[in-house]
């Protein structure tokens, strides 16, 4: 099995910064095409925040864009640094991995996609 798990949450005053921390564990990782970010606010859908490739192509949502930055530490963890933080911002984050692929050293299994138990952000105002 692979783990995702996600760290960095908090509260936070409207303006503030935080950065989010996922790392990816349980077998040995030969890679990850696409990590990302998504967040859940109250009362709404799943919604893209966003993700960056093994090749470190990124995407974001329209309205982040400039505030939000992905980044992809190595080759099992990813980055998310949000700026300006709003209170509409307040939502359960999670880390999405796709395409994981592990090896125990005879094979090689991969993981269509495989998802964090989120991490909750609250911006007050």
């Amino acid at each position: 099995q692979v783990q995702l798990v996600e760290s960095g949450g908090g509260l936070v005053q409207a303006g503030e910064s935080l950065r989010l921390a996922c790392a990816a564990s349980g077998r040995i990782i030969i890679s990850i095409d696409v990590m990302g970010w998504y967040r859940q606010a109250p009362g709404k859908q799943r919604e893209l925040v966003a993700t960056i490739s093994r090749n470190e192509r990124t995407n974001y949502a329209n309205s982040l864009k400039g505030r939000f930055t992905i980044s992809r530490d190595n080759v099992t963890a990813v980055s998310l640094q949000m700026t300006s933080l709003q209170p509409e911002d307040t939502a359960v984050y999670y880390c999405n991995a796709v395409r994981v692929t592990t090896s125990n050293g005879s094979t090689r299994h991969r993981y269509l996609e495989v998802w964090g138990q989120g991490t909750l952000v609250t911006v007050s105002s």
